[in-house]
């Protein structure tokens, strides 16, 4: 299946048109598209099917326990298929079987560990601030977001593990990074960068192809395992004001 994959597109504020692949079967849109939801209609009547995974954005200055079946219906109706905590399995042009896992994961600090968990969360406390959400009337905060993010954790582990069903490969797709490998160089290893990326190396083996955003930069790279490797690839495009838009593919195409 050929996958056309878009994230981190801030159409709230900025200036880019979304156009289709002229060779893909499906859009991949990997969050942060729009904190309004509005540019979300740029993708009704697309030539392919559209699944979309939530960002955090998606959720700014929002109540989740409302936005989630808000953002849904508001997804249902413009034919865009929003997947969190669930499998979708579609068929290719060639007849295979395709497993879609997708949750947006956000992060539960664990990136560098038990030890310097606290320190990842205070720093998160800056994100959450920007996001302005709350959940069930309550800040949306560092210790919230944790809970969440193991939340997905435990379901996405438990679907990834599941004996062969009725799909040939499996295509996992989360907002948050699974891994440091794909922290944004501008920032390395400060705590920061756990607010972007989560330690999910150990699952990666259970994917064929692994697809995320959040991080305003562009990786594609393979990471080996006792029965091949993976292969995870991030197509943000971030702010073109930062200069993060440079290099950014508008139709890059993945095979699975």
């Amino acid at each position: 299946m050929r996958l056309q994959l878009l994230s981190d597109l801030h159409l709230e504020t900025e200036a880019f048109e979304p156009s289709p692949a002229p060779d893909a079967e499906l859009l991949v849109l990997a969050g942060d598209i729009d904190s309004r939801w509005a540019a979300l209609d740029r993708f009704q009547g697309w030539p392919v099917p559209v699944i979309l995974v939530a960002g955090n954005h998606e959720f700014d200055d929002r109540e989740l326990s409302e936005a989630w079946p808000a953002l849904r219906q508001h997804c249902e109706a413009r034919a865009i298929t929003l997947l969190e905590r669930e499998r979708l399995v579609l068929t290719d042009a060639q007849g295979r079987r395709i497993r879609f896992v997708a949750t947006t994961r956000w992060s539960d600090f664990d990136l560098f560990g038990d030890a310097r968990r606290e320190r990842a969360m205070r720093a998160a406390s800056y994100f959450m601030k920007v996001m302005r959400a709350t959940q069930h009337g309550l800040p949306f905060d560092a210790a919230a977001v944790r809970e969440e993010a193991l939340s997905c954790r435990a379901w996405l582990a438990s679907e990834l593990r599941q004996p062969q069903g009725e799909w040939d490969k499996t295509v996992v797709i989360t907002h948050f990074a699974p891994s440091l490998r794909s922290g944004d160089p501008r920032y390395g290893q400060q705590p920061g960068t756990a607010s972007f990326c989560n330690a999910d190396d150990d699952l990666l083996p259970h994917a064929e192809l692994w697809i995320h955003g959040h991080v305003h930069c562009r990786h594609d790279y393979r990471v080996p395992h006792p029965t091949g490797s993976t292969r995870v690839v991030c197509n943000s495009r971030g702010h073109a004001r930062k200069g993060e838009a440079e290099g950014h593919q508008p139709w890059l195409v993945l095979e699975v």
